[in-house]
């Protein structure tokens, strides 16, 4: 095993030169449409083999679904969008198992491939490295505003086409220049991932708020109460063990918090390699932002939040 529970995947080595990476994940609809939700929860499940610098290349369905409540047409729609976004990745879905839920859930076990020397892991962040993040904040609020029908349709396919965007060319961009460490901001919000990799590596961080990317509509959305239970659970978990500039907003700090679905990675990079990562991000057609947010310090478990 060259890595396990506390990274983003796990690593099996079969030769110098190939080891096999696997991870598994499951949602349930963060939109409406049906195809569109089994879409996106491809593209999150891939993501942490992504954030690992592997290629993922088979894949099981794994689907919970109220068959006696809902048609079947609409699992069919959700199968034909997963099934659709991991032709575009480039995996073969080999199987998968069902079972009847009160809820549809829809996710895949994912196995991909990787040459040891190019892994990459949570555990080597380094003082002096930059933190760079890939995708914008605010899916969490947008999508939380979705189900409480306070957005409109334009916003609402801005976000699916987010989630929906595979993490494919920034895996394969930071493979190419080098990063020290990395990890996909999903579930436990950009703070939540980030603490992960600070206690993998044995290092703090500072992360400027202003320079974090958000959708257009977050803030607004926050206002009117657009927060989820995770994003909630995620702040009371991090509240005290984050140092907060005092004139952050609690809007601010709820956002910094935000459970994603089908997020960003979050890199760390050596400082001699920073500008052409963020060069070659931001000629890349499947990278939507490349903002630097923050640097890596030499104090564990340490985060400053500066306005």
């Amino acid at each position: 095993m060259l890595a396990g529970r506390e990274d983003n995947a796990a690593v099996y080595r079969l030769s110098g030169e190939l080891a096999i990476v696997q991870t598994i994940d499951y949602i349930t609809p963060v939109v409406d449409d049906p195809y569109q939700f089994g879409a996106i929860a491809a593209a999150n499940a891939f993501s942490d083999i992504y954030a690992m610098g592997a290629k993922p290349v088979i894949a099981l369905n794994l689907v919970g679904f109220p068959g006696q409540s809902i048609p079947l047409s609409i699992l069919e729609a959700i199968l034909q969008g997963g099934a659709d976004k991991a032709a575009e990745a480039g995996v073969s879905i080999v199987g998968g198992h069902s079972i009847s839920d009160h809820a549809p859930k829809y996710g895949l076990a994912v196995t991909g491939l990787v040459n040891p020397a190019q892994m990459v892991t949570k555990k080597g962040a380094r003082p002096g490295d930059a933190l760079i993040l890939t995708k914008p904040l605010g899916i969490g609020v947008v999508t939380t505003a979705i189900d409480r029908r306070l957005v409109d349709r334009p916003t609402e396919e801005q976000v699916v086409k987010l989630m929906g965007l595979l993490n494919r060319q920034a895996a394969e961009i930071m493979v190419s220049v080098g990063v020290n460490a990395c990890t996909d901001v999903t579930g436990f919000g950009l703070l939540g991932h980030l603490r992960e990799m600070l206690t993998a590596s044995g290092v703090g961080a500072v992360v400027a708020a202003s320079r974090v990317p958000l959708l257009p509509e977050t803030m607004e959305l926050l206002q009117a109460g657009a927060v989820s239970g995770g994003t909630h659970n995620n702040y009371r978990f991090l509240r005290d063990l984050v140092s907060w500039d005092p004139a952050l907003s609690r809007e601010m700090r709820l956002v910094l918090c935000d459970a994603q679905t089908s997020g960003g990675l979050l890199l760390a990079v050596p400082r001699e390699r920073k500008q052409r990562l963020l060069a070659a991000l931001r000629e890349a057609a499947e990278v939507p932002v490349a903002a630097e947010i923050g640097e890596i310090i030499e104090e564990p478990g340490v985060i400053r939040v500066a306005v």
